[in-house]
């Protein structure tokens, strides 16, 4: 691994890990971060919404809507996965979110943001060692979280992640640029952000991925994906579990 960020460790101060995990959902907000999932989930909810339509009837008798379970590993602040479910909505989809986390502040500031969008079931856990059955919720998504990890684990939580997801695996990293660390460092410290902050965003960029490595990573795994880049220097792939050929 490169380097060391607050959040590799589980036991990390309180206090800062509550400020940095505020300055990483800005610059999510800010920089593309945010953006670079939903532009992967919209499509498997339009996908959703096609099959609501097919059971129009039923849903017009019973006046539901198609619910699904998000899953969200690494949640931080829980943004992303709120954010998500917004963009559900507009699908006709309830998406019903679950978070895990391995650190136990992080955990708790999850469950009491619930003033920024719907409430966020948060558990303890390890991303290669989910807690759940095979094919037991919709989409899981895994946002800055992989570069946190050594390859060889980051390869078994892409595995895991393909055998207990239903409908979409979403992962979205860091696509590794000089350019970007030099940016991130001059954003963090014009919008005030905390020096460990500033420090650890470069040494994640320096953890990033480059199209080649990041594909390799999902065949090692037993993923075919498409995987590219998007604005805000991001790397995002994302797949159907039933579809992808093992």
């Amino acid at each position: 691994m490169i380097g060391t960020e607050l959040l590799d460790d589980p036991r990390a101060d309180p206090v800062l890990v509550r400020r940095q995990l505020r300055d990483i959902a800005r610059l999510n907000a800010l920089f593309g971060g945010t953006r670079a999932v939903l532009r992967e989930l919209e499509p498997y909810c339009e996908r959703g919404r096609r099959e609501t339509l097919k059971d129009s009837l039923t849903v017009a008798r019973n006046g539901k809507r198609h619910t699904w379970t998000l899953l969200d590993v690494g949640t931080g602040l829980g943004d992303i996965p709120r954010a998500a479910a917004a963009v559900a909505q507009r699908y006709g989809i309830t998406l019903r979110l679950v978070g895990i986390e391995l650190n136990r502040t992080a955990a708790r500031l999850a469950r009491g943001a619930e003033g920024n969008g719907p409430p966020l079931a948060v558990a303890l856990a390890d991303g290669g060692v989910l807690p759940l059955g095979p094919r037991s919720v919709d989409v899981i998504v895994a946002s800055q979280v992989l570069h946190h990890l050594p390859r060889a684990v980051a390869v078994r939580w892409i595995a895991a992640f393909d055998g207990v997801a239903r409908r979409a695996v979403v992962l979205a990293d860091l696509r590794r640029s000089r350019v970007a660390m030099a940016g991130v460092w001059a954003a963090s410290v014009g919008l005030a952000m905390s020096g460990v902050t500033r420090h650890d965003a470069v040494v994640s960029l320096k953890r990033g991925y480059t199209l080649p490595e990041f594909r390799a990573m999902l065949q090692e795994a037993g993923v075919t994906a498409d995987v590219r880049y998007q604005p805000g220097f991001r790397i995002v792939a994302s797949w159907a579990p039933g579809d992808t050929a093992q």
